[in-house]
């Protein structure tokens, strides 16, 4: 897939590229006084709004529906901005379009359902309008992929991906755990996708955005979507994860902008040095993990003709304790190295079993 690069399709006002505005559409008033807000700044490139507010349960405040497209048409009059709404069917795209929507973007709990992705690629065969795309709720990369793959072949190239965060069973203090890797998995598959960082929604609170912010510039990423609101206090939905444009101001001054790769020669020279010894050294690990790789097949040969059962709790439990305790000693992540040996152990299942059923 060949996408259009981000900047021909949506010209970043400020380094980094930012699109902000308030999570949901709450009236004209709001719309106006947060948008005047983010124009004072001059570093936004695109409005957000939410016009459909998919909520986990009934009762609460699920959006204006067409009224607030009429209102972001105000606001586009009034300040000039391009604006951007999520849509999750093909009735709030054909709307959206109606109303001169500029960017439409489908949102995480839509992304996981390939048959309302489908609806949207649909309306959209014919039509030159940029589609961003959330990843799934659930970690599932190909459910991402997918709904990219379907949107490009209704024959749009202007695409970016919106990397939210995913719902996490489990202790967090993230409102969606960032799980980096899997856009950079994404990217690593699709180098010219832009992928821009929604840190409202990863952090769930004010407070956090700022690390996150960074992060996903310090990891590439194209841009920010920040949630921006006139006063967050009386806020319908999401209070705690909008910032006052004052506050994006603020955030937006302070974070670091790095650069992809440098002219200079000298700095060049020496990163090749570390990478070669990287190399090196991963060469080494690979020589290991084969050993490692052999000892795992007699064990596993021995088991058979023994008939003894492939996973052995009280093993995998020492394994654990010990190889985390030795990371600790030598200043190394505990949780790191307990991941390493989750995939080391992985992997020891799978040849003990191919080696069981031979």
């Amino acid at each position: 897939m060949q996408f259009a690069p981000l900047h021909t399709w949506l010209p970043a006002k400020n380094e980094p590229l930012v699109i902000s505005g308030p999570c949901g559409a709450e009236s004209l008033e709001q719309l106006l006084a947060t948008a005047k807000g983010l124009n004072d700044l001059n570093k936004i490139s695109l409005f957000r709004a939410g016009v459909w507010k998919p909520r986990t349960r009934p009762n609460a405040f699920e959006g204006r529906g067409e009224d607030a497209l009429k209102w972001l048409a105000e606001v586009k009059k009034e300040f000039g901005f391009k604006i951007t709404v999520e849509v999750a069917n093909a009735q709030h795209t054909e709307l959206a379009l109606r109303y001169g929507i500029d960017v439409l973007w489908i949102g995480a709990r839509t992304t996981v359902n390939p048959f309302s992705v489908q609806e949207i690629a649909d309306v959209l065969k014919g039509v030159d309008i940029p589609v961003m795309i959330k990843n799934p709720i659930h970690a599932d990369l190909q459910l991402w992929i997918g709904a990219i793959e379907r949107i490009y072949n209704s024959g749009i190239t202007k695409i970016a991906a919106i990397h939210r965060g995913f719902h996490y069973y489990g202790k967090t203090k993230y409102r969606n755990k960032p799980m980096w890797q899997i856009p950079i998995e994404l990217r690593t598959q699709f180098p010219d996708l832009p992928i821009i960082c929604d840190p409202s929604h990863i952090s769930g609170k004010r407070e956090l955005i700022p690390f996150i912010a960074q992060k996903a510039l310090d990891l590439g990423m194209n841009g920010l979507m920040i949630e921006s609101h006139y006063d967050p206090s009386i806020a319908l939905s999401d209070a705690e994860q909008q910032l006052t444009p004052q506050q994006l101001n603020e955030l937006i001054s302070k974070l670091i902008i790095r650069k992809p790769d440098t002219g200079d020669a000298n700095v060049l020279d020496h990163l090749h040095q570390l990478r070669n010894m990287i190399d090196e050294i991963d060469d080494e690990l690979i020589n290991v993990l084969k050993k490692r790789a052999q000892v795992i097949e007699q064990i596993g040969v021995y088991k058979r003709e023994h008939n003894i059962t492939i996973f052995q709790l009280e093993r995998w439990q020492e394994i654990l304790r010990t190889r985390a305790q030795w990371a600790e000693k030598l200043g190394l992540s505990r949780l790191h190295v307990e991941r390493l040996c989750q995939l080391l152990h992985d992997e020891s299942i799978k040849i003990q079993n191919d080696i069981m059923n031979k």
